[in-house]
């Protein structure tokens, strides 16, 4: 029978094991350094740009994390054992630069090389997310991302409600509610936020009510107001991402007007009868509102939901899709709605893409943010510029 001592030593022989320095050149050269301790070791100190991947989920997750094999790695432990399996477990699956580091995380620290204390997940939090945490391309990074983001609802109705309600779920920190209405009965054939018992309340109330029930981690800024010039670019500065929820046009182009100025992504949304659209505008990264539209049509071809009707589950389907967008866009994951609009028809069940063009006669652009004068647009959405000529 083989003993641990002469197991590790023959694994040893078998790969390249460097000391702290040799890692530390070879990680300044591109290499990058792979984590493998236990959680509860990761929390008392970590590498500064290493991936953590803990000893016993290596073969089961690396492929999915680190997909090119010819990546130069150096592997990580507390004290150079568990590296040295794991480095030859990674040759066997193909990797072709791997080494470990000798003496670990410990001798690291203790010849004063650079290491922090990380930010990390409580245990409740952990098995809260866990399903986030399986995925390669969240983690427990990813995870941290969404708890330090802040993402602002335009309105807590039938778009708004099952966007706040994923969002808050997924753990997203900051939750800021722009909405003015009470909660009427009407309502509550689509906006999954509220309830009976909730009729007459204000909505913003109604709403952090429910979600704080969902996921205490999570806190809220409501603004119980109309959405203003005056007030709008104080709203909106102090969030990485909108979600529009709008129902009337002249708010659609005061939201892009002042998100257009500040650089922040709008996730648009809409609905009408039995169809709907997602796009997200992005006035750093692509096209914007009045690229897709210049200026709004006519009264009489754009009747509102409560004229023409809306098939009560439609907001669910485009909401979900906009909290969906939006934590793709917080967490730079996949291919974004930037410059397409999805629209969806609920009687054929229908998917269509367009794709959206930057007009080059728009001029309320982010390169010319500091000339757009943000203002008031009931009956007038043309767009308006300060002249910036001496």
């Amino acid at each position: 029978m083989t003993a641990f001592r002469e197991l590790l030593a023959a694994t040893k022989a078998e790969i390249n094991e460097v000391d702290p320095s040799d890692a530390e050149t070879l990680i300044g050269g591109g290499a990058l350094l792979l984590d493998v301790r236990e959680p509860d070791e990761i929390a008392q100190g970590v590498v500064p740009g290493s991936v953590h991947i803990a000893r016993g989920n290596l073969e089961a997750q690396v492929e999915g994390r680190l997909g090119d094999k010819d990546q130069s790695l150096v592997v990580m432990c507390a004290g150079g054992v568990r590296s040295a399996f794991a480095a030859k477990t990674l040759a066997e699956l193909g990797y072709t630069s791997v080494a470990s580091m000798d003496g670990g995380f410990n001798r690291w620290k203790d010849e004063g090389r650079q290491w922090e204390i990380p930010t990390v997940l409580s245990a409740e939090q952990r098995n809260r997310y866990n399903r986030h945490l399986s995925l390669p391309e969240v983690g427990e990074a990813g995870q941290q991302t969404l708890l330090e983001s802040k993402v602002l609802l335009l309105g807590a109705g039938g778009l708004g409600s099952p966007a706040a309600l994923y969002l808050a779920a997924a753990g997203v920190g900051t939750i800021g509610i722009v909405d003015m209405d009470v909660v009427d009965s009407s309502n509550l054939q689509r906006q999954v936020l509220h309830n009976t018992n909730r009729i007459g309340e204000r909505k913003v109330d109604s709403a952090v009510e429910t979600l704080k029930a969902l996921n205490p981690d999570v806190a809220f800024r409501t603004f119980d107001m109309r959405l203003e010039a005056s007030n709008v670019e104080g709203i909106l500065e102090d969030f990485d991402v909108v979600i529009d929820g709008a129902d009337n046009f002249p708010s659609r182009y005061l939201l892009n007007d002042a998100s257009v100025k500040l650089g922040i992504p709008v996730v648009h949304g809409s609905i009408f009868r039995f169809e709907g659209q997602v796009t997200i505008f992005d006035p750093r990264r692509g096209p914007t509102y009045r690229d897709l539209l210049p200026k709004p049509p006519p009264a009489e071809l754009a009747p509102s939901c409560a004229e023409a009707g809306v098939l009560g589950v439609l907001p669910g389907i485009i909401g979900s899709l906009q909290a969906l967008e939006a934590i793709k866009v917080l967490l730079d994951l996949g291919d974004s709605l930037r410059g397409r609009l999805l629209t969806f028809d609920a009687l054929e069940l229908a998917f269509r893409e367009y794709k959206v063009e930057v007009d080059p006669a728009n001029q309320v652009t982010y390169e010319n943010r500091h000339r757009i004068e943000v203002v008031d647009l009931d009956g007038l959405c043309m767009p308006h510029l300060v002249d910036a000529t001496p």
